[in-house]
């Protein structure tokens, strides 16, 4: 493009943007033959602004990156005496394949925060989704249908694949640019992509194919579906690795050499904003990237940028660590504060002392949600070592009250004490017990005849700390306190009968007081069942009204919208995902 502009423009005046700039460092070999960096094309650079630069000012998230050698004996891979072509083969070999998909299986939900919720669209989601980088067609087939095997069990991953077909496949660590080919893919590579895309038919009632117009649509039928968390794997070669933006993406898994722009192109994939959830981009490398991964940085950043872009060590998180002579607090120093300042025995009375305990818990959240992707947490944290599992649920369920107190005062109040005080309320809701836990320990506790009274605290103490479950402790309360059960599966069947009816009476309840429609107000409540959130605005809202007078003296149309509007919103968050 820049070669035809200045070839039929005498006068011009050009500036141009780019991420990631072709130095001699990061030329490829036809960049070097045909002595085209970016200098050497564009001129002078103007202006700098780099992934410290967008790191600091909170306009991407910094990476965590963990390696991982698939290797028993590094040598025999790392030894530059070896040919490539070897090492790919040894890279390809089933068994190591087969060992780096079982842990992936096994720490998905780990990596992707599958467990924690978060709001999406207005939808509850659960966790992130993620992409492996393979070096090949030939590896992304064998990765596509060793998944296939071990992809089992209850909670099954909605995997797919995508590649096509790319004449410069030798793999140098850098990603060429991937057309939407299939024409020229190899029998059985074209046979096997058909297979996948029908399997991927079959989850999301589609029918795409290699075919060329429907393998466009392919594409971007899966762009969109990574952007909605629909998809939790994606097996590419090349594709979605640059220009592809999905913020629920948290997770890259990369078996295939990367190297400067490349591998700040595909890293960057995770590292899109979302929300306090999201902290930052997670890389799983089943190579030895370490290197290249300084080499990147420090062309893209600058010699002391690895600080401010890659994450610290899972101990500096836990423990702190010095710097400059001073100790930085880790997640161990902010826990002993809050026993040692708010022990649980004791009230928090003091307007001083309400905003420095929602500060320090908050921090003690964001740790959490840090360390919550290291694999060492979970046999390290106190809460679980010490069997303090309680104490958490109690301090979090004063964070709850609080933030309850305070929302409730901030819509009377014009001034609130807490101004300047961020309730990380995100980070609670990503951790809520779901209510299948819980009908659990009610079934046991009926079952006992209401007799364990440990199974009772545990019950009242897990629903107090989780802001779901706390629309829904009155419905569940009444059923423990009318009900007795025969059996588990009684149980189960006397709770499904029981919130049916409630949720009956209530809406006939409401549609009463306020003279709703009735059929339309029915089916506005079941579609956003269906669709997992409730719109009180729109055609759909206004269609369940009574008439109201825009005129009326009496009767102010904006409050009464506002008042129904609240109702059903509170009968939705109590009868959303109980059943």
């Amino acid at each position: 493009m820049h070669t035809n502009i200045t070839k039929h423009f005498k006068k011009y005046a050009i500036f141009g943007f780019t991420g990631t700039p072709i130095f001699k460092e990061n030329a490829s070999n036809i960049n070097k033959l045909q002595g085209k960096t970016t200098p050497q094309v564009f001129g002078n650079k103007l202006h700098t602004y780099t992934i410290v630069d967008a790191i600091h000012d909170e306009t991407v998230l910094p990476f965590k990156v963990e390696y991982h050698n698939t290797f028993k004996n590094k040598d025999e891979i790392e030894d530059k005496k070896v040919p490539a072509i070897n090492k790919e083969e040894v890279f390809l070999y089933e068994k190591r394949l087969t060992n780096i998909a079982a842990y992936i299986l096994q720490n998905f939900d780990i990596k992707t925060k599958r467990n924690s919720l978060y709001a999406l669209s207005g939808k509850r989601v659960n966790g992130f989704n993620s992409i492996l980088a393979v070096s090949s067609i030939e590896a992304a087939i064998k990765y596509y249908n060793i998944f296939k095997k071990l992809n089992t069990g209850s909670e099954l991953l909605r995997i797919a694949t995508i590649f096509s077909f790319n004449p410069n496949e030798e793999e140098n660590g850098y990603i060429d640019d991937e057309s939407i080919d299939t024409e020229n893919l190899d029998v059985g590579s074209r046979e096997f992509l058909d297979s996948a895309i029908a399997d991927y038919n079959n989850i999301f009632n589609t029918s795409f194919d290699t075919s060329s117009e429907k393998f466009e649509n392919y594409y971007k039928d899966i762009s969109q579906r990574m952007k909605n968390k629909e998809i939790d794997l994606l097996i590419v070669v090349n594709m979605f690795l640059t220009g592809f933006d999905a913020k629920t993406l948290n997770t890259l898994w990369v078996d295939k050499n990367l190297k400067y722009h490349s591998l700040i192109q595909a890293f960057s994939r995770t590292n899109r904003i979302l929300n306090s959830v999201k902290t930052f981009g997670n890389i799983i490398c089943f190579r030895n990237l370490v290197k290249d991964v300084e080499n990147a940085i420090a062309l893209f950043g600058n010699k002391d940028a690895e600080n401010i872009v890659l994450l610290k060590s899972f101990n500096s998180y836990f423990y702190g660590y010095d710097e400059n002579g001073e100790h930085i607090f880790g997640y161990i120093d902010y826990l002993n504060k809050l026993y040692d300042k708010y022990p649980l025995n004791s009230e928090i009375i003091t307007e001083q002392d309400i905003k420095e305990f929602i500060k320090l818990f908050g921090v003690i959240l964001k740790f959490r949600n840090i360390l919550s992707t290291f694999e060492e947490f979970i046999v390290n944290d106190p809460f679980i070592k010490e069997n303090k599992e309680r104490d958490l649920q109690d301090y979090q369920s004063i964070y709850i009250d609080l933030y309850s107190t305070f929302v409730k005062k901030e819509e009377s109040e014009k001034e609130s004490i807490l101004d300047d005080i961020v309730f990380e309320i995100e980070l609670i809701k990503q951790v809520e017990v779901n209510i299948d836990y819980i009908l659990k320990l009610v079934m046991q506790y009926l079952l006992n005849n209401k007799k364990d009274e440990e199974l009772s605290v545990k019950i009242y103490k897990t629903i107090d700390s989780t802001i779901q479950l706390r629309n829904k402790k009155e419905l569940i309360e009444q059923f423990i306190n009318s009900t007795h059960i025969e059996s588990e599966e009684d149980g189960y069947i006397r709770w499904q009968n029981y919130i049916e009816n409630e949720k009956e009476k209530e809406i006939t309840n409401i549609i009463n007081e306020e003279k709703l429609k009735e059929e339309e107000t029915k089916t506005f409540i079941n579609n956003a069942f269906r669709d997992g959130e409730i719109k009180t605005s729109g055609v759909d809202f206004d269609k369940l009204l009574p008439p109201i007078s825009r005129f009326s003296k009496t009767e102010n149309r904006h409050e009464k919208k506002n008042k129904i509007a609240g109702k059903l919103t509170t009968f939705f968050e109590k009868f959303f995902n109980i059943s």
